[in-house]
């Protein structure tokens, strides 16, 4: 990345955490649960992103004013207004299985826009080639990253405009095509507003808006990072929002079929929809898919980059083990980006695109509750409005259980294996954290011992 960054890099960054992939892996995962109410899903979990992009922001600020400069993300918070190092390990613990999921989330979703073009096959000899595929694509942007390749600030620039670009032309073609072309009305879902399904769903989707939390990685390349990173987190989050609520109408209104047959891929249809009044469909479906492509490839690229110098930092800090990677290494260590490219490939090619978005949203959702109730924490603090990262943390509150109630009931394996699984990590960081303490009571009873068998 450059030196000096300004708001428009900023803002791209962002704006390319969330829309280069969550879109094309999120909105048929998510219009499965709540069907034409999906945009006021989105629009429920942006305003709880924007509560945890105003806490986080927050934190920056105050822990930036005691110590200077600016601070850093979820970790150094936890670290610095608890003072408590087990507890922020186990924060970049949850975080690290969050960006994971979200890789893997991409990758399947390149896998499924991959097998939808015409000349890739579903199958070769029996087997399906998605996970083929999406295993693929990680194996090349851990090979890309092994080689330093990253984007630079004003590239990032001109492929989030392309991508945003594709998408808003979509979304507002397709909006207008329902509206004035399509003899049927404007579906929007009101029905389901006295359920649960739009909140179910904003939780579903809550990792579709977690890419602006990178830039507080990045506070060392921004320039005045204590005025840039606000406006852009504040910019990014709306905008993503407004360009989700397009697409998701657009999609429902003009593809409802093939969001029930083949809900990932449905906007190639929908797409295609638009421009076949003009004979072009064929056209549009190749721009959707290539724009899909491009889109969650380059987030597997920027997520697995920023994530590997996410695990530099913990391994740095004793909360990863040594053998993770070297934390002198100059970049990112081989080990640790081969690490998260196997974990990443393993999800990708044998769990499912809902098991998966689930999986990635209860991580952030943890994380960003976890924050807003650290900010409003500070609410005797001037700077702090502790109505905003109350909402934040009450919003998250909600959404876990929820996420729990429809993985139990649309998923049963799924909910049970991210159970156990929730369990084995929360015993091995207890372990890993707690290692002193615990060696140092076992060689107390073991001398407890030795002293009765000597006796």
């Amino acid at each position: 990345m450059g030196e000096n960054l300004g708001l428009k890099e900023g803002v791209s960054m962002a704006l390319g955490g969330m829309i280069g992939g969550g879109i094309y892996a999120v909105l048929g995962v998510v219009t499965k649960i709540t069907g034409a109410a999906t945009w006021f899903a989105f629009i429920l979990a942006g305003v709880v992103a924007v509560c945890a992009g105003y806490s986080y922001n927050k934190l920056n600020e105050l822990s930036g004013e005691q110590d200077g400069t600016a601070s850093g993300g979820s970790v150094t918070f936890v670290q610095h207004f608890t003072g408590n190092s087990t507890l922020a390990g186990m924060v970049g613990w949850t975080l690290l299985f969050g960006y994971i999921g979200s890789m893997a989330m991409y990758a399947f979703a390149f896998g499924e826009f991959a097998v939808a073009l015409s000349v890739v096959p579903e199958s070769v000899g029996g087997f399906p080639t998605r996970p083929v595929i999406s295993v693929a694509a990680v194996a090349a942007f851990v090979g890309l990253n092994l080689l330093g390749a990253r984007t630079t600030g004003s590239t990032e620039n001109v492929l989030v405009v392309v991508k945003v670009a594709v998408l808003v032309a979509f979304g507002v073609a397709g909006v207008a095509y329902a509206t004035v072309v399509s003899s049927s009305p404007v579906e929007l879902g009101f029905s389901q507003f006295s359920s649960f399904s739009p909140i179910m769903a904003a939780a579903v989707s809550f990792v579709a808006f977690q890419g602006w939390q990178l830039l507080f990685y990045d506070q060392g390349s921004i320039e005045d990072p204590m005025d840039t990173i606000p406006k852009a987190v504040y910019i990014s989050i709306p905008v993503s929002v407004a360009i989700y609520i397009l697409v998701a109408v657009a999609t429902f209104n003009l593809a409802p079929e093939a969001l029930q047959s083949h809900p990932h891929t449905a906007l190639i249809d929908a797409a295609g929809a638009v421009l076949g009044v003009v004979g072009l469909s064929g056209l549009a479906a190749l721009i959707i898919s290539g724009s899909a492509l491009f889109s969650t490839g380059s987030a597997i690229n920027a997520t697995l980059f920023s994530t590997g110098y996410f695990a530099k930092g913990m391994i740095g800090n004793d909360m990863l083990p040594d053998r993770a990677g070297d934390s002198s290494a100059e970049g990112v260590p081989a080990r640790t980006v081969v690490g998260l490219g196997v974990v990443t490939a393993a999800f990708s090619a044998y769990g499912s695109l809902g098991a998966i978005t689930s999986f990635a949203s209860l991580s952030f959702i943890v994380v960003f509750g976890a924050m807003s109730y650290l900010a409003v924490r500070q609410r005797d603090e001037d700077a702090v409005n502790p109505v905003v990262p109350a909402v934040g943390a009450v919003g998250a509150l909600g959404f876990f259980p929820l996420m729990f109630y429809h993985l139990y009931r649309s998923e049963p394996g799924t909910f049970y294996a991210v159970l156990v699984l929730a369990v084995l990590v929360f015993a091995v960081e207890l372990l890993y954290f707690e290692r002193d303490v615990i060696e140092s009571e076992i060689e107390s009873v073991q001398e407890d011992v030795d002293a009765t068998l000597s006796d």
